[in-house]
């Protein structure tokens, strides 16, 4: 009997639930990418680019985001359909500025060249922090969805990926880094490596700076006065379950790295509360893993509230090492 095409697989596949496709050796590890990326787990694509033999472009129309969301692949050099390659889903950070184009004007291209991984770097929304929002006003923003239960079997059908734990890593900068802690942990069989820039990684501490800041950038940028955890009383259960210094459990088995500044510019506010609040959050998470006996990796450089090319490289090879080759 043959083999059958990739294209075959995803019909028969297409009544399967998300969770059943990551949870096995199923079929879905057939896919090859050696043909134009297709339709599937909710996603109808709407525009893209394949021209370019690296960086590759979509865009989607999804029942989980009002507006059409999009995400760069980003490929090996020399790509080859006929082998599997590790995972690095790479989240951006927040602001109106921030999409998923960021890490590529960051310099992405020449920061991965020559090694064997490909990089995804969705859209996340300039204030989605990584989460399906308590209440929006402004239709659906369900970033965690999009990311976790399309997008992901969505990279696994279409490109020749390492479809299992060993194969994925996820990290992130700023509002990102957040977003990589919390999916690491809330998805603990996804993601073999978790890395977190200038990321914040506690929710409660000085009375939950990070969660009122969560809640008010997404009230005035994403959801038009709706809230992420919930306004005036947070649902207690959901903050919880995001919060990375209270999850420390279950980033036993994966390697942890972090990152972030110790001289924020006094001058500039934001920089200083922010990398300050970063910083702090940090020093707190990587207490609670030393008390957990949970080995992990984390500096503390000169500067403020920036991507760190430099951190970013030394973190890749570490990423190469942990995941299936």
């Amino acid at each position: 009997m043959s083999r059958p095409s990739r294209r075959n697989v995803l019909k028969i596949a297409g009544g399967a639930t998300a969770a059943t496709l990551l949870g096995g050796a199923g079929v879905m590890a057939s896919a090859t990418g050696a043909q134009a990326a297709e339709d599937g787990f909710g996603l109808r694509i709407t525009d893209r680019g394949e021209s370019d033999p690296r960086m590759k472009y979509y865009r989607f129309a999804t029942d989980e985001i009002d507006w059409d969301p999009a995400v760069n692949v980003l490929l090996p050099d020399g790509y080859d359909s006929g082998r599997r390659y590790p995972v690095l889903y790479l989240f951006h950070g927040g602001g109106l500025d921030q999409d998923f184009r960021s890490f590529d004007k960051a310099g992405i291209r020449q920061l991965t060249a020559g090694k064997p991984i490909i990089v995804v770097m969705p859209d996340g929304g300039p204030a989605g922090w990584y989460s399906n929002p308590k209440h929006s006003n402004s239709g659906p923003r369900n970033w965690e969805s999009f990311h976790i239960k399309q997008l992901l079997p969505w990279i696994d059908a279409n490109f020749s990926t390492h479809a299992e734990f060993d194969g994925r890593a996820v990290a992130g900068f700023s509002m990102g880094g957040f977003g990589a802690l919390k999916y690491a942990a809330k998805y603990y069989g996804h993601f073999a490596s978790v890395s977190a820039y200038s990321g914040p990684a506690s929710l409660r501490r000085d009375a939950g700076l990070v969660t009122h800041w969560a809640n008010v950038s997404s009230a005035a940028a994403e959801l038009a006065g709706g809230s992420i955890y919930g306004v005036p009383l947070w649902d207690e259960a959901r903050v919880t379950a995001d919060n990375p210094v209270e999850n420390v459990s279950r980033y036993q088995g994966k390697r942890v790295f972090l990152v972030a500044g110790t001289s924020p510019d006094p001058v500039n506010w934001a920089d200083w509360v922010t990398e300050t609040q970063v910083l702090a959050g940090q020093r707190e998470f990587r207490d609670r893993l030393k008390e957990a006996g949970i080995a992990h990796e984390q500096f503390e450089e000169g500067g403020g509230h920036v991507f760190r090319k430099e951190m970013f490289s030394r973190d890749l090879e570490g990423i190469l090492r942990r995941l299936k080759a």
